[in-house]
């Protein structure tokens, strides 16, 4: 705690005085300059070599739709060839002078770029330089693409898990009509095998939907409530919620709708777990994920959320199941109110059930896990 509160302490007082403690080229490689045998430097000019180039090896130039192609600094025009060739305006200390490029093809996004140059969209220009030589990376407004999915078929649920993606397909009337369980395990990956897994998973969500023409209804996820949630998960779950990219799930499920035409519908999250696993887990013998992504379906839909029993029965990780009667519904305040009470009545029946486990198997409560998700 004490460290903490110096390092607080330097940051204001560097707020303060107006000083950005920023190192470009990287810290590490900055550090490098005081051991150069263990990091491969033969001499501290052969390090200084190294730092420049880390420190200059890339710009950015920013596009405007108001200017000739898209950008002012740099001006592409197309070639007889194909190719396009890019004039790229120089600083000032070089007397206003211009640098041209030819021959430039991209190997991605080709007919995109052609799009946005033909429309007139801003075109934004960053030249990256590595082991290969300069790169260049265009970024513009994506073109929209014609909607293919219609809510009067129907809809799909995803319910977004540490370790898979569940999905219940719903017709128009909110009947289950058939899911999926998506493996989603990014614990233990790094940056790059965990965004690989992830897009993974979402191609398999795109397909489903647009096969069946339905849009994707996901559930409007708070990360404050879910990082506050960390506290009180046990370790092993913890472990998984803290690695498991949630945002990262999530723009890349926008960015695949979006190139497919495919509608992607964010409803309140509140107690779909309870609603799942009263109404539709054991009425369709599926599990309380896939029955929270029917509710989500159906919320999408704005169909009823009524109790569709008078008893729930609530299946635990040992094979068992908790029985809890649902209390009355008052009709003059909203349905959730009920399932407020709901929720908390299962949370009891949970914990009690533990504590009559004995202590190898009640030590962690981990038929809880299936309503830690639920919104209060």
């Amino acid at each position: 705690m004490a460290d903490l509160e110096q390092r607080l302490e330097q940051r204001e007082a560097q707020h303060k005085a107006g000083q950005v403690p920023l190192c470009f080229g990287s810290k590490k490689l900055f550090h490098a300059q005081f051991h150069l045998a263990e990091n491969g430097f033969q001499s501290h000019a052969e390090w200084k070599q190294a730092w420049s180039e880390a420190r200059s090896n890339q710009f950015f130039v920013l596009g405007s739709k108001d200017e000739t192609a898209g950008c002012q600094g740099c001006v592409a025009s197309r070639d007889p060839d194909g190719s396009y060739s890019l004039r790229v305006r120089l600083p000032n200390r070089a007397m206003g002078q211009h640098l041209v490029l030819a021959g430039v093809r991209f190997a991605y996004g080709q007919k995109q770029f052609e799009q946005s140059l033909a429309c007139g969209r801003a075109l934004s220009y960053r030249f990256l330089r590595d082991r290969k030589g300069w790169r260049v990376f265009v970024s513009t407004e994506a073109s929209p693409v014609k909607r293919i999915t219609d809510r009067r078929l129907g809809a799909i649920g995803l319910d977004l898990n540490p370790d898979q993606l569940v999905l219940a397909e719903i017709d128009r009337c909110g009947n289950f009509q058939g899911g999926e369980h998506i493996p989603c395990i990014t614990y233990g990956k790094s940056r790059e095998q965990a965004k690989a897994v992830v897009g993974d998973a979402v191609k398999q969500v795109m397909a489903m939907a647009v096969g069946s023409r339905k849009p994707v209804v996901i559930e409007r996820l708070e990360f404050a409530k879910k990082k506050a949630a960390l506290e009180s998960a046990g370790s092993r779950r913890a472990r998984m919620l803290s690695s498991f990219a949630y945002g990262q799930a999530i723009q890349s499920l926008r960015a695949a709708a979006f190139r497919a035409g495919v509608e992607v519908v964010e409803v309140n999250p509140a107690y779909t777990s309870t609603i799942g696993a009263v109404n539709h887990a054991a009425r369709f013998g599926i599990s309380i994920h896939q029955g929270a992504a029917i509710a989500i379906a159906r919320r999408g839909l704005g169909l009823s959320e009524r109790p569709a029993v008078r008893v729930a029965r609530v299946p635990t990780r040992g094979g068992g199941h908790v029985t809890v009667p649902l209390p009355g519904r008052n009709r003059g305040r909203h349905v959730w109110s009920l399932w407020s009470k709901v929720s908390r009545q299962i949370r009891a029946a949970l914990r009690a059930h533990v504590k009559l486990l004995p202590a190898s198997v009640g030590s962690t409560p981990a038929s809880l896990c299936v309503q830690t998700s639920c919104a209060t």
